[in-house]
């Protein structure tokens, strides 16, 4: 029993370093605010924007080899949640992207970028767009710092597929999380 609490403890002491220092930021909005309307979906009913926020992350772990950045609704009624953005292949040396980067056929994404497919069925940004009437989903967007230079995805990846791979070859993330809701 001593041997299971003193790795658990020890476990419990590692885990904070892996990340601690890796931090995101966008201008759009505040961490736990609300999405405005310029990176709110523009289709199926609702009327934003539809660019993709600006980000800047730093502090990633030693050892990172590239990023990968995500959007993801976990409240939305979908089974698994719904996925509205992924950028994967980001170079180890690059630290931002700018408002848009996520546009189809975007020249704003770093070279060797790509983009893979989101729930909606494009390869490229779809910004919140959940039910009329639901409460304000959550959208967490994610960048990744991972332990290799480049992942075997296209832009036909699925959310679901290019998650798998991120969470399998992270070292750390790094999330700001924004709401939005359509009301009656």
């Amino acid at each position: 029993m001593r041997i299971v609490l003193l790795a658990a403890g020890l476990g419990m002491l590692a885990a904070p370093a892996l990340g601690a220092g890796f931090t995101v930021t966008t201008p759009d909005f505040v961490d736990g605010g609300t999405i405005p309307m310029a990176q709110v979906f523009n289709a199926r009913g609702c009327t934003g924007g539809n660019h993709s926020p600006a980000l800047a992350w730093s502090g990633e772990p030693a050892g990172t080899q590239s990023f990968a950045v995500t959007l993801y609704d976990p409240d939305a009624p979908a089974r698994g949640g719904w996925w509205h953005w992924t950028v994967f292949n980001i170079p180890a040396g690059v630290h931002r992207l700018p408002e848009d980067a996520g546009a189809p056929g975007s020249a704003l994404l770093p070279p060797g970028a790509g983009q893979g497919r989101s729930d909606f069925g494009a390869s490229h940004y779809e910004g919140p767009c959940p039910p009329v009437g639901a409460n304000p989903h959550r959208y967490q967007l994610t960048v990744y710092a991972l332990k290799v230079a480049h992942l075997p995805l296209d832009a036909d990846a699925s959310g679901a597929k290019v998650g798998a791979m991120l969470n399998a070859d992270a070292l750390a993330t790094a999330q700001v999380t924004g709401h939005y809701g359509r009301p009656r």
